[in-house]
């Protein structure tokens, strides 16, 4: 019991944030290709895929960080930087989590599968982008918005321009939420040579995170668009906005703990998204709130 609490630490299923950011894209993909009515297989399997890869991707990054998280304050008692989980260990796991994820996507289509690849090889290799760019961000932004495609891919059997939409918005609303992040171990990472776009950005960090976030807003606003969307999907990006509005003023003063507490308010953001485009093919539309709008 003692080694799976620590595998169980290794996979962050005590932090459930990371799932949840990579849940929420892949159900708006969903909702949208499936026209909101994706089959409750889909789900399931895509459901599936987010746990097993995101704590794939968890494990693979604290087995390149194992020598580093020692060194900073918050990832000191990570199961690696203890020693209380093995690398030998370490890489068994991540080997076994993307088996059995490569077993989910087995039952989809070879467009599916051979966008899996890339979703895999992104995640395996952002761990390391770190050590030399300042953007190793645009790379986990890549890694997180795979299931976008694939979603595509597995209902519609190609992959339309509205999915590239989806996936360009992700992308950016990740660089966005994880330069906040890296803005909390900014100092650390300075200290032991991890590099970041909070450490690229600088002093301008709160402004390019405001300018991805607007970005981000208008490529979700594009998909809006593209599907003619009911009032109740621009109510709910109008609430994502002043979500994010929110979050600058939380990290206006650069404090880690504030910095921390902006990155984890996204969970918030991707759910209102989400019933956005749930709403929106849900609800029938109600003429006079069309006439507001």
């Amino acid at each position: 019991m003692s080694r799976l609490r620590h595998y169980r630490a290794l996979m962050r299923m005590d932090k459930p944030i990371g799932t949840w950011l990579l849940a929420w894209p892949t159900f708006w993909a969903l909702l949208v290709a499936g026209a909101g009515d994706p089959s409750i297989r889909l789900v399931a399997i895509f459901a599936a895929g987010v746990f097993l890869m995101r704590s794939a991707g968890c494990v693979i990054n604290d087995f390149a960080d194992r020598k580093l998280d020692g060194r900073v304050e918050r990832t000191r008692e990570r199961p690696l930087a203890t020693g209380d989980v093995t690398a030998v260990e370490a890489l068994l796991l991540f080997f076994g989590l993307v088996f059995l994820a490569f077993l989910l996507v087995l039952t989809l289509n070879w467009l599916t599968v051979g966008l899996s690849a890339i979703a895999l090889a992104l995640a395996a290799f952002y761990p390391f982008a770190k050590r030399f760019t300042h953007f190793p961000q645009i790379f986990l932004g890549a890694a997180f918005s795979m299931a976008i495609p694939m979603a595509f891919a597995a209902i519609e059997y190609r992959v339309p321009l509205i999915a590239w939409v989806l996936f360009a918005a992700n992308v950016l609303w990740t660089i966005a939420y994880d330069t906040q992040y890296a803005m909390a171990d900014r100092e650390d990472d300075l200290r032991v040579g991890i590099k970041s776009t909070a450490i690229f950005f600088g002093r301008y960090d709160i402004m390019a995170i405001a300018g991805l976030q607007i970005l981000a807003l208008g490529f979700l606003a594009a998909v809006g668009w593209l599907i003619s969307a009911a009032p109740y999907y621009w109510i709910c990006l109008i609430i994502a906005a002043l979500m994010f509005v929110w979050q600058l003023w939380m990290i206006s003063g650069r404090e880690p703990d504030q910095c921390m507490r902006a990155f984890k308010q996204n969970h918030y953001v991707g759910m209102i998204v989400a019933i956005g485009f749930a709403l929106h093919f849900w609800l029938p539309d109600v003429p006079w709130l069309g006439s507001l709008m």
